[in-house]
């Protein structure tokens, strides 16, 4: 397992430059790779133990591999089976597709890294490999907004590599365990890079203009993938390390809560479901136990819901209410936005089962309120006007139904990984709380002009979050 494991990490880079030698099987190339992953993911399930692999000693690579990997690695290589398949049809250069392969063979070694170093180097080509993604266009808004994500991710990054070089110093090792005997500022320099990386809470204000900008099938792999490249690593080292988890759990409940009142308030559909995002991010690490399943069915149904949006006619709700849409477009955006919401027989509801499960009574309370705002949130997609024969210059194409198979799929047949949660009190309370969110969104909120200002989001603002973002996490880890 550990050569196999070795020359699926390497087999993404090998590909991913061939694709330049031979560009007419760029598209077979890249799905060849991504349907490898999915088998290498569903393996991880099957092991008895975990892989752990050391190379080099405490200098190299470390390598941990597992079911919560599994879950990881499962979400992105059918994210990026999806967005393969919606774009197979376009005209996109093999450039667009080697940087697909790329980004994905880099996500999936964050989701084994067991070492900050390695996970140093990963996050780097991530960063650089989602940021070609987003320029791809060559407009001037798309370079800015790419240098834009560019600059911030790599700042966080420079703070992370000094606290990974203070967790060298204090233990002579790169491993995630040498966070229990590090000082207190390594720790929060290396959660402060992962939280911003992420897109969590304040530090997080970059991904709503980033994720809302970028073309159709980008914005669907970053929303669904590119961020637990951020989350992965945290929940990963709480698990490990058991003085974190106290602090992860704070700014995951305060990130639920503030990425959620933005998604409310937004009038554009593609920066409501980015602020969406953020307060999902909440959800995934609340419970690090939880958080791999929670990953994959948030990655399934945001991804799904971005693609579902570069199909409508409009990115304004208030337009989208008088522009019946398709039923069936309607249909498959119904049951993306219902996912998310927790309903029963999608996979988000046994995603939230288990996450609450595990959460102490104080801070289960809280989530459920965060679930309710997400209902009042995807309230305005599932209660967007529809007819069976809408007349739409929009029309999906073959590849957005093929994606749309595949993710929806994903979301049904996830529900098999925690049968346990469908108890009636569990399906009592996840209705309860969709009902709550309708009432409240019919009530006040859809009628609601209000609309929060942007100056937090500008670029000279995201910097400084992340310094007041650093002081909190100072004092908190010395408390």
């Amino acid at each position: 397992m550990m050569i196999l494991t070795i020359a699926w990490i390497a087999l993404p880079l090998l590909i991913g430059f061939s694709i330049y030698l031979l560009p007419k099987l760029d598209r077979y190339l890249a799905m060849g790779v991504a349907l490898v992953s999915i088998g290498y993911g569903l393996a991880l399930f099957q092991m008895p133990d975990a892989l752990d692999i050391s190379l080099l000693d405490n200098f190299g690579v470390t390598l941990l591999a597992d079911s919560l990997s599994g879950y990881f690695i499962l979400g992105n290589a059918l994210v990026t089976v999806a967005v393969l398949l919606y774009c197979w049809e376009q005209e996109k250069s093999a450039f667009f597709f080697t940087q697909m392969i790329i980004l994905h063979g880099s996500v999936n070694a964050v989701f084994i890294c067991a070492d900050f170093i390695s996970l140093y180097v990963a996050l780097e080509v991530v960063g650089i490999a989602a940021f070609l993604l987003i320029a791809y266009p060559r407009t001037d808004r798309s370079i800015w907004v790419g240098l834009r994500y560019l600059f911030v991710s790599n700042t966080a990054m420079l703070f992370y590599l000094i606290g990974a070089v203070l967790v060298y110093q204090a233990n002579g090792s790169f491993a995630y365990t040498g966070l229990q005997t590090s000082p207190a500022d390594a720790i929060a320099l290396i959660m402060l890079g992962l939280l911003t990386k992420g897109g969590m809470f304040v530090s997080g204000l970059w991904l709503p203009l980033t994720h809302s900008e970028a073309a159709t099938p980008v914005s669907a792999i970053l929303s669904g993938v590119v961020v637990n490249t951020g989350v992965y690593p945290l929940a990963r080292c709480a698990l490990l390390v058991d003085d974190i988890q106290p602090i992860l759990q704070l700014f995951s409940i305060a990130t639920a809560l503030f990425g959620v009142g933005y998604a409310i308030f937004e009038k554009d559909t593609k920066r409501m479901l980015a602020s969406s995002t953020i307060s999902q991010l909440g959800f995934v690490v609340a419970a690090p136990a939880a958080s791999g399943f929670y990953a994959l069915s948030h990655g399934l149904a945001k991804a799904l819901l971005f693609l579902v949006a570069g199909n409508l006619q409009s990115r304004s709700f208030q337009e989208l209410r008088q522009m019946p849409i398709q039923f069936p477009v309607w249909g498959v955006l119904t049951a993306a936005s219902l996912s998310i919401s927790g309903f029963p027989l999608m996979a988000g509801f046994g995603a939230k089962a288990l996450t609450l499960k595990l959460m102490a009574p104080w801070q289960s309370t809280v989530l459920t309120l965060a679930a309710i705002g997400t209902a009042v949130a995807f309230a305005r997609f599932i209660f967007l006007p529809f007819e069976k024969l809408a007349i739409s210059d929009k029309k999906p194409s073959r590849g957005f139904w093929s994606a749309t198979i595949v993710l929806l799929g994903g979301l049904i047949a996830a529900n098999s990984f925690f049968l346990g949660g469908y108890t009636l009190p569990n399906i009592v309370k996840a209705l309860l709380v969709i009902i709550a969110g309708w009432l409240i969104y019919f009530i006040g909120v859809r009628r609601l002009k209000f609309e929060l200002p942007r100056a937090a989001e500008q670029f000279e603002h995201l910097i400084g979050a992340m310094s007041l973002i650093l002081v909190l996490l100072f004092s908190m880890v010395l408390v």
